[in-house]
């Protein structure tokens, strides 16, 4: 009984790794993607940031302004990466890659959990930045081993969540037209709908009712709490890592079911 669930689970687990491997392949031959997007987090922190934190125009209670505004530039960071991810799938479709991966004994769900695993592993470039620029800037990071594995767990998650969105939008679209323009549409909304860069204290209530409902709040929130040396959470980490883990649990199953259809 045992062996009968082992056995498809590894499989499942070491597809889904084959498909990771595959798609990070691709940084080899545009290695200049992760310097390009290090530019982002480097502004909104330098400049957004910076003037921000000296008008004292954000209330954040006994954190400063720099330091609270840190994690949630990381998370933006991981979403604008995450969010265009689907583009690179109509691009395979175009190229007949997706019909391949279609005509191959792998799960449907292991294309697609790899494919965010990948995106996943792109973005930690995102938090060497955010890193380094923080440490630059003066902010008090927690440096403790089990925080610093806890951020990079964070990122993973969110950047799979986020890019398997992103997927599930590239087969119901299937152009790359469209598909930018809905991109554009969802990253603005989810950014500011959030706690990145203001507490929810401070949102209008009908704000603060569509915040608790993204994802990218729980992300910023968990975030938060490890990577800063003085912050609590306001949803406790393990509701965090709850809402990150069951919503990506659901794309990744409406993924598996949608992808067949890009090829379409």
């Amino acid at each position: 009984m045992t062996a009968t669930f082992i056995r498809p689970l590894t499989g499942f687990i070491d597809k889904t790794f084959v498909i990771t491997e595959f798609e990070l392949r691709k940084l080899r031959h545009d290695f200049t993607e992760l310097v390009t997007r290090a530019l982002q987090p480097a502004l909104w922190l330098l400049i957004f940031g910076e003037v921000f934190s000296r008008s004292g125009a954000m209330h954040t209670g006994n954190i400063p302004y720099l330091d609270f505004i840190a994690p949630g530039i990381l998370a933006q960071s991981v979403l604008f990466v995450a969010i265009f991810y689907g583009i690179n799938v109509i691009w395979e479709r175009d190229l007949g890659i997706v019909q391949k991966f279609l005509a191959s004994p792998t799960p449907r769900a292991a294309l697609v959990l790899g494919k965010g695993f990948s995106a996943g592993i792109r973005t930690l470039s995102q938090a060497v930045v955010v890193y380094g620029l923080s440490l630059l800037l003066g902010v008090k990071l927690n440096w403790s081993p089990l925080a610093l594995l806890n951020v990079l767990v964070i990122v993973v998650l969110a950047a799979t969540l986020f890019s398997t969105f992103s997927l599930i939008i590239a087969c119901i679209v299937k152009t790359r037209e469209r598909f930018m323009g809905v991109g554009q549409v969802l990253t603005m909304p989810l950014f500011f709908a959030s706690n990145a860069i203001y507490p929810t204290a401070i949102m209008p209530g009908w704000l603060k009712i569509v915040s608790h409902l993204n994802p990218l709040t729980y992300v910023v929130d968990a975030l938060r709490t490890c990577m800063l040396a003085a912050s609590a959470s306001s949803f406790g980490l393990s509701r965090d890592y709850a809402v990150i883990l069951l919503t990506t649990t659901i794309l990744v199953f409406i993924g598996a079911r949608l992808y067949p259809r890009l090829a379409s």
